[in-house]
């Protein structure tokens, strides 16, 4: 089946037309890029229609008209607002309800919908955009391989670029330029570098800490391939750490390993964390894993898969996902460890693959 065929036969019998539509950059939708399939352009205002009859249309600027062209779907070009408002007029003639993605639908474009056809409901169609996208295609899975190939290389080479006095900002600057060497398009999303205390910061934003012997040296990056995301934490050592960090990096090692043993087509999201969950929690690192244990990745690195103890979601074949239990000592250090993990048919398998081990540098 098409992505099209996919998100129709996904959506409720109800709804005559999905709109998909993008503001100005930040609020764009990646799954205008999903449906259309395109690997280019920027399409600020660009909206594509998926209709109940299997009909992709796509109304673009003049900007993005040679680029549309080489995606899917019937491409209107624009010139004037007029004519972008006969276009959409026109798609929209008949329908009665109009689906919309929740999560990035402007409140100003579900207005103007509204305005080209009086007594039209718009309604959401988050659910069935989110079981579209959330199971990849064969094509889907090599480009996220590559995403995480990339970074996986990268993870190899910290161990290297740390040593004394190295401050998080300028690891973190070689990180994103390495990536873009080896071929990346973009970052997943900007890079955490975290030295010594600031590592029990789970978001926390590399500044001018300079690196100290002893230190936990926490890493979370991902490179972007293809308009593909990849995903990975690494947790190294500045020199020998104290004792309670050696302890926890072994416990969110096998903490990891718990979990990822869980993963395959029908298992509960919500019994995946809790096989790491309540590992951590038996030790005296209680309380102390303080997020999920993942999360759904594709065109975006937070996609709707929620790894989480009230998570409702059961696993599919073809979901990717991340795997990242830590421990977060306020004051002392955190540990995180994480891969990108693919559903598989009889299980799953990592997509990232660096060294594992404790490392000390």
């Amino acid at each position: 089946m098409s992505r099209v065929e996919r998100l129709i036969a996904n959506s409720d019998d109800d709804v005559d037309v999905i709109a998909i539509m993008n503001g100005g950059e930040p609020f764009l939708d990646s799954t205008f890029w999903y449906i259309t399939e395109q690997c280019s352009g920027c399409f600020e205002g660009a909206m594509a229609f998926v209709s109940r009859d299997g009909r992709l249309d796509v109304v673009v600027s003049q900007l993005e008209a040679e680029i549309a062209k080489g995606g899917k779907g019937d491409v209107h070009v624009y010139a004037t607002a007029e004519e972008r408002n006969d276009y959409v007029k026109d798609i929209l003639k008949g329908c009665k309800k109009v689906g919309i993605n929740s999560d990035a639908a402007l409140y100003s474009m579900v207005n103007y919908f509204k305005r080209m056809n009086d007594g039209i409901e718009v309604v959401d169609s988050l659910p069935a955009i989110n079981a579209t996208v959330n199971v990849k295609e064969r094509s889907e899975i090599d480009t996220i391989s590559k995403a995480c190939d990339i970074s996986s290389k990268v993870a190899s080479k910290l161990p290297e670029m740390i040593f004394e006095g190295v401050s998080e900002a300028e690891v973190a600057s070689e990180m994103d330029v390495m990536m873009r060497r080896l071929g990346g398009t973009g970052n997943a999303f900007d890079t955490i570098a975290a030295f010594g205390p600031y590592s029990a910061e789970p978001h926390h934003t590399p500044c001018d800490y300079r690196l100290k012997r002893g230190d936990a040296a926490l890493f979370d990056f991902g490179s972007r391939f293809g308009r593909y995301c990849s995903d990975l934490t690494r947790t190294i050592f500045l020199g020998e750490p104290v004792e309670k960090l050696k302890r926890a990096y072994e416990i969110v090692l096998n903490a990891q390993e718990a979990g990822i043993e869980r993963i395959r087509p029908g298992a509960k999201a919500s019994e995946v964390d809790a096989a790491a969950r309540e590992l951590i929690d038996s030790t005296e690192f209680k309380g102390l894993f303080i997020h999920s244990f993942g999360h759904g990745i594709g065109m975006d690195v937070h996609q709707n898969i929620h790894i989480s103890p009230r998570s409702e979601h059961v696993l599919e074949e073809g979901n990717v996902i991340s795997a990242e239990p830590g421990i977060y000592i306020p004051g002392v250090g955190g540990i995180r460890i994480e891969d990108t993990i693919l559903v598989t048919k009889d299980g799953c398998r990592r997509l990232t693959s660096y060294d594992h081990s404790f490392t000390v540098v």
